[in-house]
Order: C-alpha cells, then structure tokens, then sequence
C-alpha cells in the first residue's frame, strides 16, 4: 500500500484521504454496533468496557466512553449512526451530537437526531464541520425541550469532579469541573494572587505564578501574597503520602535513571532529588534483592498489618492491571484465604477496588506473580492478556556476591511527599495491557 501512494499525484492523494476518512467513519460505526451487541449479550454487566479494553487496547476509561458512545447511537441516535455507515460522520462528529443530546430522553434525542439529518441531506451544512453540527444539535435541543435547561444545568453541577491526568516530561494535568460561577471565581482569586506576587517584582511568568499560586493553595501552602493586614497569606494542612522509588545512585547524583513516581511513570532523576529533598520529604529504607531489585524489607515504624502492607505498595506500586498507585488499592490476598492462603507479603498484592471486584466475577480470571511482576487476565471469551512489570531497578548484569551485597546500602529510598489529602484520582489513560 505505500508504494501505491508513492505513485499517486495530488488529485489521487486528495482522493485518498476521503477513502480513508470515510473507512474511518464505518469503521467506528462497526465498533459502535459490536460493542452495543456485546453490553446485550452480557446483560449490562458493568466489565463489558474492561473486557472491550483488552481487545481494542485502550484504557478502561477509554473503552467506557466509547461503550456509552456506542449504546447512545444504537438507542438514541439511529439516524447519525446510519450518517457514520455511509461514511459522512466519525465518531468525534458523532460524540458532540451525544454530548449536546445526552441529557435528552430517548423520544426527544431520536427527535432531535431526525431533524439534524434533515438538515445535513438538506445541505444547510456540511457533515464534515463538527462545531457547526453541534451548534446545530444545541439549537434543535432548546427547541424540543425549552423547558429544560435549568434541569440539566443542575444536573450538570451534580456531575462535578476533579481529575488527575498523567502527562509527559514529569507533569500532569489537574482538571476540576466545577459550576461556571465557582471556577470563574477560582481563576479571579489565583489570577489576583499571580498578578500581586508579579507586581511586587517576582520573575516568574503570570502562567507560572496562576500555577504555582493553585498549587499552593491546594496544598494549604502560603502563596508568598499579602492579606489586608499585611500578614503573607498561609495555612496548614494534612499531607498524604505518595511514593517515590530512586536508586542510590540517583540519589546521590550518580546517575539521572531509574526514578519513578507511584501513579505517574518515570521521572527524570533531577526532578526526583528535588522531590526527595523537599523539607515536606519523609525517607523511608527500603531493602531489595540484588539479583532481581524486587523488595523484601522496608523500615518499620508501624504495626506489622501496616508494614506489610507499605512493602507491598513499595514492591508492586500500582495495581498490577491499571495506573492506580499501590498506596490506594486494597490488599488482596493472591490466593484466596478460604483456599489455604496465608497473609503475607508474599501471598499479597495491590488491587485497585474496580479490579478486586473483577477478579470475583464469573467468567474471569486475574492472576499475578509478585517475584517476576507478571500480571494476567483471562476474559469471559477466553482470550488471554499478559503484562510484565519492569522492575524498579534494572537487574544487574551479574548477580553480586554476598561480601558485595553486605557493604551495599539499601538502593531505593522512597520520600512520602506532602501532598493534599483527596478521593482517590482516576488511573492514566493509557492501554490496560
């Protein structure tokens, strides 16, 4: 096929884009149709989107919007599904229909679904243009119901949330969806705050301050401003704990590799120490096999319960399935303690709650091996997925002596950085497996 396009001119080219655009379209239509069939072939179950993760290799947020995508064209939105087989929507066009008409019944969404068709067959706009669509969708849906945007505002601010995506180059996103007048109100105050700290001669960027100043102020930091009284604005607060894992060698500036942030992924090593030696910074030792880097011991300070339970979270630091830090998933028992299991580290495991609960489900199977970090999930068809942990130091070339091992010190250390308590944050958008 690329040599074919290789040999295509300008007008062929053109032409292929829209062989391409409109495959696309049926593409997701296909996609669409099969999940909605599969959701009825399970009765609803609520692991459809996990196992539909699995084999279109997304993450289970992913898979569970584009069932909820899929089951509202299916049900609701008959006439724009039709407009994606023929190849004139994609499923991005067709989302900003279902976000316009998702507050809509099932009657006046298929109403509003018809009249928008109309409109597209009648060339008042073209399929193609996904804003004018959805302005269109908007415009038909105060038309059909008037009566109840109030209701669906209220709705709306019923649905508000925070939440925390990964990103690259050791940063995230932190998305609050709040009411127009609380966010707006929000942004004032840090903007406020941003422009008082410019003003009085600091160098960072008003993009800089605004983030550093909501960061602050999260976290019950002061924002370095002044209040009314002349006081520097402050406040304290309860940190909670998150896990850092950092070689020795990192540690000491050695080298620049193998940190990682419980949650997030790697991290650069500069980025760690300024993390590791922040005054909010607790040290915890953290022993692990020299052969294979896997841990076996951490400093107690707590009841036994509780330190098996942190080397666990150190030794796994995520849910073996999905993106959730270990310090936030329940401890599961890898074999069950009605078939003989033992409550140990060894026989324990991180599972985050959606997963403890899959791994009870009938028809599935969820399996891990903490010594090789190997995790795998055998869905209800029978199909199997693996995924294999990388360990958080790389496993030396040859394995160490005992005199060697002896005048080692402990090569992690694992700062509990002070950060704000909150609910537990979504996992990454990344591929479950």
């Amino acid at each position: 096929m690329r040599h074919e396009v290789d040999r295509l001119n300008a007008d062929d080219a053109v032409h292929a884009l829209t062989v391409a655009r409109r495959s696309r379209a049926r593409a997701d239509a296909l996609e669409a149709r099969a999940l909605a069939r599969l959701h009825e072939l399970r009765d609803g179950s609520r692991y459809v989107a996990e196992e539909a993760a699995l084999e279109l290799r997304v993450s289970h947020q992913s898979a569970q919007r584009r069932l909820e995508r899929a089951r509202n064209l299916v049900e609701r939105l008959p006439r724009t599904l039709e407009a994606m087989q023929d190849g004139e929507y994609e499923a991005y066009t067709a989302s900003k229909i279902i976000d316009v008409t998702e507050h809509l019944d099932a009657g006046k969404a298929r109403d509003v679904d018809a009249r928008l068709d109309e409109k597209v067959r009648d060339g008042q706009f073209a399929p193609g243009d996904a804003s004018q669509i959805r302005r269109a969708a908007r415009r038909l849906v105060q038309q059909v119901d008037p009566d109840g945007q109030a209701v669906r505002a209220r709705r709306a601010r019923a649905g508000r949330k925070v939440e925390l995506v990964a990103g690259e180059d050791a940063m995230s996103t932190l998305y609050l969806d709040l009411p127009a007048e609380v966010a707006a109100t929000a942004y004032a105050r840090i903007d406020r705050d941003a422009r008082s700290l410019r003003n009085n001669g600091d160098e960072r960027t008003l993009e800089q301050l605004r983030a550093d100043v909501a960061a602050a102020l999260l976290l019950a930091q002061p924002t370095g401003t002044t209040t009314d009284d002349g006081d520097t604005a402050s406040s304290s607060g309860v940190g909670a704990m998150v896990y850092l894992h950092m070689p020795i060698d990192t540690a000491l500036a050695m080298s620049d590799e193998g940190a990682e942030l419980s949650g997030h992924g790697p991290i650069p090593g500069p980025i760690a120490r300024e993390i590791a030696t922040n005054p909010g910074s607790v040290w915890r030792r953290v022993l692990t096999d020299p052969g294979s880097g896997v841990p076996q011991d951490i400093s107690r300070r707590r009841r036994p319960t509780q330190v098996m339970r942190e080397l666990v979270a150190a030794r796994d630091r995520e849910c073996p399935y999905c993106r959730r830090p270990a310090q936030r998933c329940d401890f599961d028992h890898l074999t069950a303690r009605s078939s003989g299991g033992e409550t140990s580290t060894r026989n324990g495991g991180p599972k985050c709650e959606y997963h403890h609960y899959l791994k009870d489900e009938p028809g599935w199977r969820l399996d891990y091996d903490p010594e090789t970090q190997t995790a795998m999930i055998i869905s209800p068809t029978g199909r199997t997925y693996t995924k294999k942990n990388r360990p958080i130091n790389g496993i030396p070339k040859q394995r160490p002596t005992p005199e060697a091992v002896s005048n080692l010190e402990p090569d992690i250390a694992i700062p509990e950085q002070r950060k704000p308590t909150a609910s537990d944050s979504p996992p990454g958008d990344d591929p479950p497996f």
